[in-house]
């Protein structure tokens, strides 16, 4: 039987193989959920032999990660915002740099109602309902499947959001004081050269943007005084190329004020908006 060192460094080199980034990180998180274990507890037993049945699931999800399967499809989960969330291939994965986007909406959230359009997993939503002090806080997305996995994940983490399936603005009601969304924003064109973990298995609907990355911005945008108070406030998350693009699509649909805000690398990453 091998040990946990020896597991470690096959399924490294398997990984390596297939072309995984960071295949040594991979293969550590593979191998600590397979055995429940810390990286402490692995220092202490890595030349030990490994049970048989840990073996056999650490290995299946190896080879699973070989063919370029996303991780947290595999583990189930991923981390945002200090918080667990379920994921599945029905939802995108969420990233951190998402998070720049909530932690812009966490300084306006406290007794607001607020709107997170295409909500997905619910990461920004109940992000905001946990961490934002928010009045009230309602999720719509257009797919059913998204939804569900939004609803689990508002009940893990405790947090009461009012999830609402529809198309864009279709079903909404209501008048909102923040609206947020990270909607899909890739060029069509675009998404046949993402890495595989991303093109492959992650919801196209998700991404597509159509042909210039722009139309959900458009929608969004023109529809959204509708939905907002007098002084309402909007929120997107934006492609690194995408700002002044943005900002004026905002301008042209009635917001008095737009503004590029960047990421810790210094990218464009968020555009706030504001009626009056």
């Amino acid at each position: 039987m091998a040990t946990l060192e020896q597991l470690w460094t096959e399924g490294t080199e398997a990984l390596e193989a297939a072309g995984v980034e960071e295949a040594s990180l991979n293969a550590w998180y593979l191998l600590s959920e397979a055995f429940s274990i810390t990286r402490a507890s692995y220092l202490l037993s890595r030349g030990k032999e490994a049970g048989v049945e840990e073996t056999g699931r650490y290995l299946g999800w190896i080879a699973v990660r070989a063919t370029r399967y996303p991780l947290e499809y595999i583990l189930g989960k991923q981390e945002f915002m200090g918080l667990s969330f379920k994921v599945n291939e029905n939802v995108l994965i969420p990233r951190q740099d998402t998070e720049i986007l909530v932690e812009g909406v966490l300084n306006s959230a406290k007794g607001k109602k607020v709107l997170d359009m295409c909500t997905g997993s619910g990461c920004i939503a109940i992000s905001l309902a946990k961490l934002g002090n928010a009045l009230e806080v309602h999720g719509v997305d257009i797919s059913r499947e998204a939804l569900m996995v939004a609803k689990e994940n508002a009940d893990h983490n405790q947090v009461q959001v009012e999830f609402v399936e529809s198309n864009l603005f279709g079903n909404v009601t209501g008048k909102y004081d923040i609206i947020v969304s990270n909607p899909p924003y890739i060029e069509s064109k675009v998404i046949e050269t993402l890495m595989p973990e991303v093109r492959e298995f992650e919801p196209v609907l998700a991404l597509d943007g159509t042909e210039d990355g722009l139309y959900f911005y458009r929608e969004i945008s023109n529809a959204a005084p509708e939905y907002l108070t007098e002084e309402g406030e909007i929120f997107f998350e934006i492609g690194y190329n995408q700002g002044e693009a943005v900002t004026n699509i905002l301008k042209a649909a009635g917001f008095a004020y737009a503004q590029v805000r960047k990421d810790l690398a210094g990218l464009d990453r968020v555009v706030y908006g504001r009626l009056r």
